[in-house]
């Protein structure tokens, strides 16, 4: 139940993990798979004789971004203790911070490698143009709206979003069951690695040199694998303070690891922080939603991702949830429940038009389609045990220009 990206309508497609081609090299702890559906035994072979030159590349980004509101909370003793909005405030306020005081020295968002060794410009753009293909595969809608960014910008979006794919399917695909904690200790020691300028293959090598052209920092990446790890070992949530952190790590981190390479439009009067904040909140309201649509589903596999408290305070049991009845106080939680990833969603909204112009589209996009989830969980009568909240190709297709029309509207 992990990654509901913050900037992906995904197409509802299955992917095998031997579809990206390192599932198994990751589990078993070699470095390059033998076979890959994103590039054949050929290419795969090209890119292994060619691999020293992914090494030459420097690193030349610094950090950035922000969040919501930090709190403090009291543990059963009584005692005083640091929320999960106060970490994750902690890390973005230093991320924004160090963004901030890039832009006051470099001027512009957008940082160049200092050195471009000769043959690899072609073996970037194959890199590049394979993320894009995988985009295009698996996140249709989102990729039509990249299409309106500038050639730099789209690209390292596609780079991100294969990155998070790849990782997501480490917990969350078929073969998730084979997945220990040390092979994802191996996918961030590899992700250490492509952030020092040695990426392992041409999808790793897309993302290592886009972390040399934005101030894309490696703490995000790091906190996605940590809600991987999450997956792993946990599949209750006491309350919302624990709930609030996994969405930040699976879902909220994407729109840190993203708003760098969208940028901020050159008019807008708002803070980075609240642009980050903004951005935060989508990633949060976006896996609540993918939290409420696939209860059911979740339930069969013995998970349950709804705060314990708040169940035991509605009179809701396990059981219930396990049994899939469909009751009285269940409609009422889940009213409670959607109302509150409604709340984030709003939150959302008053980033989204401080973003550069090319870069509005897709994220509102993202938005209103994953808030119409919510209005179909509804139309369901909260029944998300048996039925799946899907937003039909029809209003799919209506809610693209309307996203379109608000992404016209600039800062306000």
């Amino acid at each position: 139940m992990s990654f509901a990206s913050s900037l992906v309508v995904s197409s509802n497609v299955e992917i095998s993990p031997s579809s990206f081609g390192f599932l198994d090299s990751v589990r078993d702890g070699s470095q390059i798979p033998d076979s890959s559906r994103f590039f054949s035994r050929n290419r795969a072979a090209k890119m292994m004789k060619k691999r020293h030159k992914w090494g030459n590349y420097s690193r030349s980004s610094q950090l950035k971004y922000p969040v919501i509101a930090a709190s403090m909370v009291v543990n059963p003793a009584g005692a005083m203790t640091v929320s999960s909005e106060q970490k994750v405030y902690d890390v973005v306020m230093k991320q924004a911070a160090l963004v901030k005081r890039q832009l006051r020295t470099a001027g512009e968002l957008d940082m160049k490698p200092d050195i471009v060794l000769p043959g690899t410009l072609s073996l970037l753009n194959e890199a590049y143009d394979r993320c894009g293909e995988v985009c295009a595969e698996y996140a249709k809608t989102f990729y039509l709206g990249t299409m309106l960014m500038t050639p730099e910008r789209q690209k390292a979006i596609w780079a991100i979003y294969v990155w998070c794919r790849r990782t997501d399917e480490l917990v969350d695909g078929p073969n998730a069951s084979h997945i220990t904690p040390s092979a994802l200790d191996r996918w961030e020691a590899r992700l250490e690695e492509l952030f020092q300028g040695r990426p392992f293959d041409m999808l790793d090598a897309a993302l290592a040199d886009t972390v040399t052209k934005f101030p894309v920092d490696i703490q995000p990446f790091k906190d996605m694998i940590e809600g991987m790890r999450t997956d792993l070992r946990k599949s209750r949530y006491k309350n919302f303070d624990e709930l609030y952190l996994y969405c930040y790590y699976v879902a909220g981190t994407v729109g840190l690891m993203s708003v760098p390479v969208m940028g901020i439009a050159p008019d807008s009067q708002a803070s980075t922080e609240s642009v980050y904040n903004a951005a935060l909140a989508l990633g949060i309201a976006n896996q609540l939603t993918n939290i409420l649509r696939d209860v059911g589903e979740d339930a069969r596999r013995g998970r349950i991702y709804l705060p314990q408290d708040e169940l035991a305070l509605a009179g809701i049991s396990e059981e219930d949830i396990f049994a899939g009845r469909v009751t009285d106080k269940w409609r009422n939680f889940m009213k409670s429940q959607i109302k509150r990833a409604r709340t984030f969603f709003d939150e959302a909204e008053k980033g989204v038009l401080e973003l550069s112009n090319a870069s509005r589209w897709p994220v509102w996009a993202s938005l209103l389609l994953y808030r119409q989830i919510l209005d179909e969980i509804e139309a369901n009568d909260y029944n998300n045990f048996t039925k799946r909240a899907y937003v039909s190709k029809a209003k799919k297709m209506l809610a693209l220009p309307m996203a379109y029309a608000r992404s016209l509207l600039g800062p306000s």
